[in-house]
């Protein structure tokens, strides 16, 4: 019998090489299931496309589920080098949970942070989501807490990286707040600590002014005022092309800085927003204005890209909201560059004869009456690529007149 069970772990290893997984599987699957790689190590594929590492092991005599990482950040390799470890501290008495847990909570708040993108990325809306979530922490709390132990953060820290920005940037401050929470939710879950320190803050913040939550935005008049300096100052080309064009197109930020070649044709002066690039999850056709037209032309011959119109300082990734934010304000201007969307909404209001629905296609706005949608079939292409024309010219100081569509 010994001899027997002496064969029989013998084949083990070559029992386990028939059945392993490959670094090309791994990298290619994507039906949802479990792949066992042999000894307890599996390999995890999530409905939503998320792959991750575990590790079926017996820990003191009970059978625990080790998370070994997604496989998007830990090889194969790696995986079964882990496993491996963790194997030979079981069988001596140890317990590889507990030591992971230990080594995991010297982690510091950036370090988590950035393990929680990671966790989280396939799950969001889309790219741009994803993004903005960790460059909202790296502008406001890893200066202040990122080399903080993600156990040591104190309410006293948290209020410390909200207050600058509670009562002047709301919005922000908000969306700061609840990414903070979201990375201590997870530290919590992983038991390396006992509370979420955002969560315990809201007495000692004041209460916002809903009044100053909307985006600051220019007077019409002064659009033409703005332009100019725009282009007297000594900003970088493509971050002054940018700008420009968010505010000839009415376009939100990200609609500009995200652009692709693909979607223009410059020739038919007409910008095609995919669906997945849209707020309302719809492709939207926007008329480009001569001086439009005019800023994409000087874009292409400077060579700022295939792919990306306007690429920012790191390589394939775009110009960053931060950058138009800094230009508005370096010139002086106290506003949004979001606020550029409502200047030319009050100009259509107060310059123009344009009806509301006309507007708000403009805008790329959704109708929320769904009797009203579903009637609402035309884009109002032809009458936008006029009233876009005046808004040029108007921002260019050119027209005093009321203008009139019909």
């Amino acid at each position: 019998m010994a001899d027997a069970k002496t064969a029989i772990e013998r084949t083990e290893p070559s029992k386990r090489a028939e059945k392993a997984l490959s670094a090309a599987f791994v990298r290619t699957v994507t039906a949802p299931g479990k792949y066992t790689d042999g000894h307890g190590l599996f390999l995890k594929v999530e409905i939503s496309g998320a792959k991750r590492w575990v590790q079926r092991i017996m820990i003191r005599g009970k059978r625990t589920e080790i998370g070994m990482g997604s496989a998007s950040l830990v090889t194969l390799a790696e995986a079964r080098e882990a496993a491996l470890q963790n194997r030979k501290l079981a069988r001596a008495g140890g317990d590889p949970l507990q030591s992971k847990r230990a080594s995991e909570a010297l982690l510091t708040f950036e370090e988590a942070s950035r393990k929680v993108h990671k966790i989280h990325e396939p799950t969001w809306r889309n790219k741009k989501h994803a993004a903005q979530f960790i460059s909202t922490l790296e502008t406001y709390t890893f200066p202040r807490i990122g080399k903080l132990k993600v156990s040591e953060v104190t309410t006293a820290d948290v209020l410390a990286v909200l207050q600058p920005i509670w009562l002047e940037k709301p919005e922000t401050a908000r969306r700061v707040r609840q990414r903070i929470g979201t990375v201590m939710k997870w530290a919590v879950a992983n038991g390396w600590r006992q509370d979420n320190p955002a969560d315990a803050i809201a007495q000692a913040l004041p209460k916002q002014d809903k009044t100053q939550a909307h985006r600051k935005a220019l007077p019409y008049d002064k659009v033409p005022e703005f332009l100019d300096a725009l282009k007297a100052s000594d900003a970088g080309v493509a971050t002054k092309l940018a700008l420009e064009l968010v505010i000839l197109t009415a376009s939100r930020s990200g609609e500009v800085r995200l652009a692709d070649w693909s979607e223009f044709d410059l020739d038919q002066a007409i910008w095609t927003r995919p669906a997945h690039r849209m707020k309302a999850k719809r492709e939207h056709r926007v008329p480009l204005s001569p001086r439009a037209v005019e800023l994409l032309s000087k874009a292409r011959k400077l060579g700022l890209g295939e792919g990306l119109v306007f690429p920012g300082t790191r390589h394939g990734k775009p110009l960053s909201d931060m950058t138009l934010s800094k230009l508005t304000k370096a010139l002086g201007y106290d506003v949004d560059v979001h606020g550029f969307r409502t200047s030319f909404k009050t100009w259509t209001q107060e310059r123009t004869n344009t009806p509301r629905d006309v507007a708000e296609a403009a805008l790329a706005h959704t109708v929320k009456d769904k009797a009203e949608a579903a009637y609402a079939r035309s884009d109002f292409f032809d009458k936008r690529r006029k009233l876009m024309e005046r808004w040029e010219q108007d921002c260019r100081g050119r027209s005093g007149e009321v203008i009139r569509l019909a």
